[in-house]
């Protein structure tokens, strides 16, 4: 259990997919204007991360290697990300109106997202188990969602301060990012 603690923590704080490993950038920065997105894909990321971590370390485990096709996990694991955004896509557009709206352009480029690719690889390469890749990618997916709606925040109290211009818009916001990059950092002695 405290294995699992341990590594939920790593995955959330030490480890952050997006803060440490820097991967899924892309709505990092275009969802993080409004909190009520950034929360949204947040959502959207957890649900998506938690089963394709799950589904592809199954079709790996059961599929791949007994039949010693482990050359395909790039394209299966692709085509299993698509799969789930394109039913969270669906799900959204029929449910939630404004979320999807809210979402745009960014809510397809899920299936594209290096964060939830890079979990499901990461799960594969350590050889966790089953209940290892469930735990990593769902603390995964949390820290994922964690930094998202804390940059959220920051934005939208940038948007009331007084910024130099030279500093306005995207240079503020990566400035900030290796900030919160930083301050992640601070975690690292507990791993």
């Amino acid at each position: 259990m405290s294995d699992y603690l341990l590594m939920a923590v790593s995955a959330i704080f030490v480890n952050n997919i997006l803060l440490a490993q820097y991967l899924g950038n892309c709505p990092f920065v275009g969802v993080s204007k409004k909190m009520d997105t950034a929360a949204g894909m947040a959502g959207g990321v957890v649900f998506v991360l938690t089963l394709a971590g799950v589904i592809t370390w199954t079709i790996d485990f059961f599929l791949l290697r007994h039949f010693d096709l482990v050359y395909l996990r790039t394209i299966v694991f692709i085509l299993v990300i698509a799969a789930l955004v394109q039913f969270v896509e669906t799900f959204l557009k029929k449910m939630v109106p404004p979320l999807y709206k809210g979402l745009g352009i960014f809510l397809p480029l899920i299936t594209t997202n290096c964060a939830i690719f890079g979990v499901c690889i990461i799960n594969v390469r350590k050889d966790f188990n089953f209940m290892e890749t469930l735990v990593f990618s769902v603390t995964s997916a949390i820290g994922f969602g964690l930094a998202l709606v804390i940059m959220a925040g920051l934005r939208e109290r940038m948007a009331t301060a007084r910024i130099p211009k030279i500093m306005e818009g995207t240079a503020v916001t990566m400035i900030t990012a290796g900030f919160m990059a930083l301050s992640f950092f601070g975690f690292l002695g507990m791993a």
